[in-house]
């Protein structure tokens, strides 16, 4: 049986030039990149090399780039020093971020006592950025937090527009781009952006290695101690392996960004055309403009085949997430969906498809007959 994946929002597969680097790093570089001597130094050399090849993809400088073990570690970073030592009073962020936002952002309400605002969602799942302007009108120490691409539906921020109110109001802006870090060019030098966040993963390389880019002169003070690595912001030796394969993965994501943004594309469109065929009455979760990789679609189907439809697909070999998770036997709602969907719609089966460049026409084959069979 063919495996078919495309959940490509939730974890990608290695390319294998990115295993070749970090199988020379583990075997030849294994010296610690903060020891004085020639092994340390050589480290040394593959992490600043490594640094500063990210920086010129995201146009900003090296300095800039500081490493994390993921997203959520630098989300929390950003937003508790923000808090604890920028003294932003409050935290403007909506409710369909990524958890490691949302929930950060309560319990630092919790604990200093700050103000979380919520942005307006529109229905097809946008934030409404007359709304957000009208929250920046107040007068206090503010962070907006917003993501890039929703990792569920694929809705895209316009983070130009969104810096530039930011900055006509004097609130810093951290943005969760995790989704589109390495499969759209993103310059931040053009951008009014403070702070980013990015996760390997997402874009081809290993797990357990992020990095965020953080504004010179920001201010921000590291979130744990016990070292000098990474300017003194991120205590802890650097996984070099993790960092160099990172950064491959990262420079082959720009250098075949375009053939390969064109390939998924017309896979999407693709599948898109077979459920206009065959499930005539589906439709799409914030609507089909969403980001190209992702495409979370609601199913003509009865409520009771919510629960069981993910284990279906898995027996047909193919990999989906679904807009629901199911959590203690019960099927509770996506709390992304949750603020665009009817309460009725929030029942029926949702589907987040993911591609990569390594998915083909036979697989959304494979997809479209054994939703047939459900």
């Amino acid at each position: 049986m063919k495996k078919v994946y495309l959940d490509n929002a939730s974890t990608t597969a290695l390319r294998p030039e990115v295993i070749q680097e970090m199988t020379k790093v583990l075997t030849e570089d294994y010296g610690n990149p903060s020891s004085t001597h020639s092994l340390g130094r050589a480290a040394k050399n593959i992490l600043e090399l490594s640094r500063k090849a990210i920086a010129k993809n995201l146009g900003a400088t090296a300095q800039e780039i500081i490493f994390t073990s993921c997203g959520t570690e630098a989300n929390n970073w950003i937003l508790r020093s923000a808090v604890k030592d920028l003294k932003v009073k409050r935290i403007i962020t909506s409710k369909i971020e990524h958890h490691a936002v949302l929930h950060t952002a309560l319990v630092l309400e919790k604990e200093f006592g700050i103000q979380i605002d919520y942005v307006a969602i529109k229905p097809n799942g946008e934030i409404d950025i007359t709304n957000l302007a009208e929250l920046l009108s107040h007068e206090t120490k503010t962070l907006v937090s917003l993501m890039h691409v929703n990792n569920e539906t694929g809705t895209i921020l316009d983070l130009e527009r969104v810096g530039r109110i930011c900055k006509e109001h004097s609130a810093l802006f951290h943005s969760d781009m995790v989704q589109s870090v390495g499969k759209t060019a993103i310059d931040l030098q053009k951008l009014s952006v403070d702070f980013i966040v990015a996760s390997a993963h997402k874009f081809h390389g290993p797990k357990g290695v992020g990095f965020a880019f953080i504004r010179k002169n920001s201010g921000l003070q590291p979130l744990f101690f016990g070292g000098e690595q990474e300017k003194g912001l991120r205590a802890g030796t650097e996984a070099l392996h993790q960092i160099a394969g990172m950064a491959k993965a990262l420079e082959l994501s720009y250098t075949k960004l375009e053939m390969e943004r064109s390939h998924i594309l017309q896979l999407k469109n693709y599948l898109i055309l077979e459920l206009e065929i065959e499930f005539p009455s589906f439709s799409i979760n914030g609507g089909a403009d969403g980001f190209y990789t992702v495409l979370n679609i609601l199913l003509p189907f009865a409520a009771d085949k919510t629960a069981m439809i993910l284990f279906h697909l898995d027996m047909k070999g193919i990999a989906v997430s679904r807009g629901s998770a199911c959590q203690s036997g019960s099927v509770k709602p996506s709390h992304v969906l949750a603020e665009i969907l009817s309460d009725e719609d929030l029942k029926k089966p949702s589907l987040r498809i993911s591609f990569s460049h390594y998915n083909t026409r036979e697989d959304i084959n494979l997809l479209i007959d054994a939703l047939k069979t459900i």
